[in-house]
């Protein structure tokens, strides 16, 4: 069974930084996409970015640009999520996500629905 775990979520203050970790287990890394969802109180869940298997790229969300990266380590396991100059908008809570057998779609045409596996989150809080 697939398993991610999420981890390095916390507190930070206005233009600091994280880097939250994704430590994968059980997917079968070949047609396979990992995201980073977030989704603050009250709204909806929307893509930081994802990282698929066909060009093997990542993508980012216009709000993500600039500020985050999306990374691996060896073999494609843990994947991590750094975050710089954070601001209050960043609040959420992150969540890791895979997608298996995703064929000849790419992840950025892919949403929330289409991943079948779900870290349990990790809450990143940003003062103002």
């Amino acid at each position: 069974e697939v398993l991610l775990v999420e981890s390095g979520g916390g507190l930070v203050q206005v233009g600091g930084s994280l880097k939250l970790d994704c430590a994968v287990s059980g997917l079968t890394f070949e047609d396979y996409a990992v995201a980073w969802f977030r989704q603050a109180p009250g709204k909806e869940r929307e893509m930081v970015s994802c990282f698929d298997s066909l060009d093997s790229s990542v993508d980012y969300a216009d709000a993500a640009k600039g500020r985050f990266t999306m990374f691996d380590d060896r073999d494609k396991n843990p994947w991590h999520l750094a975050l710089n100059s954070l601001t209050p908008e960043d609040t959420a809570i992150y969540y890791c996500a895979a997608a298996e057998d995703i064929r000849t779609v790419f992840c950025r045409v892919l949403d929330a629905d289409d991943y079948g596996y779900w870290g349990q989150g990790t809450q990143v809080t940003v003062s103002s």
